[in-house]
């Protein structure tokens, strides 16, 4: 009899699925209408390069200076932050939000992710909020750390503070109806796997902390522990798909009953709870889809990926739950060979488990 995965499989596989649910849906983020990922692809199965044209981007009507939509006359975007991709702000309509990346790359968040790695192994498996504010201020403000051509409103809006002398711990952006965005938990959820090993409450806290670093929003801080509940359940075995119906209880959410009145993954994203970035919409679609494939990593990755709209930060949340349920032999092999930076995060990923194994989880 096959056993099941161990404690620290899962969490191995979590921390894949946080950045091949990414990587797989960077071609098509934002991609709005699903018929324009089969123009432009077909069905998507494994790892694409973008194209260079995107149909719905609004890259020419984002602000270059701060958070949200405005003109490109400011220069965080350029001086401070993404050197060299302020020409892709200003440019023509359409212009890919990850023009430029290879198959199988992570887009920015999913990249900063990766410094959470590096400080908790470098902490010997503790969070320490300001070891990663030094990591990610170096990062960020550093030519050629990385090749993405968009930042979140989040980030601009911090590097527009840190350019102004603030601290790093005072430089999140001021709170607005932009906030609570499901990018904003790709870090977060980071740390709660990151943290595991101390158990599900000391986890959360971790995770907060670090959310509040760069995120003003009580909605999105309700989100995270929604989903740390449920990722917490699934890394210790728990049926994923009860987990996730305990997550939509309590939102108020029937995922179940939504899902049989949908009929498919399509209408059930665009028609019962939307694909946009806002959380409200966004958090019930990542539990619809790690209930929907409980077990089936590949089905939950790809099905996330190809209904389109905001898949890349849900694809880090989908991909970290049905990682954790699932368990690494059940990664398809082409989707961990094929990150861009496989060597790297695979080191990273050793590393924090390797200063973290020694310890007992808490319980779920």
């Amino acid at each position: 009899m096959k056993m099941p995965p161990t404690f620290e499989d899962r969490r191995r596989a979590a921390l894949l699925g946080v950045f091949i649910g990414d990587a797989l849906s960077m071609p098509v983020h934002w991609y709005y209408d699903p018929a324009d990922i089969i123009r432009d692809f077909g069905r998507i199965t494994t790892y694409q390069p973008p194209r260079p044209v995107h149909p719905t981007s609004i890259m020419d009507k984002s602000a270059t200076g701060h958070g949200g939509r405005g003109d490109v006359g400011g220069d965080v975007i350029g001086r401070i932050i993404l050197h060299g991709k302020k020409p892709f702000w200003g440019g023509p309509q359409g212009v890919h939000y990850h023009q430029g990346l290879p198959s199988g790359a992570n887009t920015l968040n999913a990249r900063c992710a990766r410094l959470v790695l590096e400080s908790v192994a470098a902490n010997a498996g503790r969070y320490v909020a300001a070891d990663f504010l030094e990591r990610y201020v170096a990062f960020m403000t550093t030519p050629g750390s990385h090749d993405d051509t968009y930042a979140e409103s989040f980030h601009r809006d911090f590097f527009a503070n840190w350019a102004r002398g603030l601290p790093p711990e005072r430089c999140r952006g001021e709170p607005d109806s932009e906030t609570p965005q499901v990018g904003g938990l790709v870090m977060p959820v980071t740390v709660l796997v990151a943290l595991a090993h101390r158990g599900p409450g000391p986890a959360l806290l971790a995770a907060r902390e670090h959310l509040r670093l760069t995120h003003d929003s009580p909605a999105l801080e309700r989100a995270l522990e929604v989903f740390a509940h449920t990722l917490a359940a699934a890394l210790h075995g728990a049926d994923l798909r009860t987990a996730c119906d305990a997550a939509g209880s309590r939102l108020g959410i029937d995922l179940a009953a939504t899902a049989r009145r949908a009929g498919s993954d399509l209408a059930v994203v665009h028609r019962a709870f939307g694909p946009a970035c806002y959380i409200e919409d966004s958090l019930p679609v990542v539990l619809h889809f790690a209930r929907a494939y409980a077990g089936d990593f590949e089905g939950a990755v790809l099905a996330n990926t190809n209904v389109g709209g905001e898949n890349c930060h849900r694809g880090s949340c989908v991909g970290a739950l049905a990682g954790a349920a699932a368990g690494l032999a059940r990664i398809p092999a082409r989707f961990i060979e094929g990150l861009a930076a496989r060597t790297a995060i695979e080191s990273e990923i050793d590393a924090v488990l390797a200063v973290t194994q020694a310890e007992e989880p808490g319980a779920a």
